[in-house]
């Protein structure tokens, strides 16, 4: 699972030694530790991700959770404080819009 948060994006996927367990995955240092600041992070060369630690299945669910409860942004790409993680993310945002206009049959959107 992705999560485009405003301050962290991060990559959730099962472990499949324990279902108790997930492992976060992050691209950018601190990205975890926003979120987790308790996680062991460790930084891996040559992987997808470069960042990543593993924590309770429930302890994830819960920031989730509160991730939700926390929003008050009634625009996300607005909330993003970091220029360079907005425009990232404005990037993702182009080519999920771009892919909703071509399978619903409208003409592609116009960028300003």
């Amino acid at each position: 699972m992705w999560v485009f948060l405003a301050d962290s994006f991060l990559s959730i996927v099962a472990t499949p030694e324990d279902p108790d367990l997930v492992k976060v995955r992050a691209r950018f240092r601190g990205d975890i530790e926003r979120v987790f600041p308790e996680a062991k992070v460790e930084a891996w060369t040559g992987t997808d991700y470069a960042y990543r630690t593993t924590l309770p299945r429930s302890r994830v669910a819960e920031a989730m959770v509160q991730a939700v409860k926390d929003t008050r942004a009634t625009n996300f790409k607005a909330w993003v404080r970091e220029r360079w993680r907005h425009d990232a993310y404005m990037r993702v945002w182009s080519v999920m819009a771009e892919e909703q206009d071509r399978r619903e049959g409208r003409p592609p959107r116009r960028r300003t």
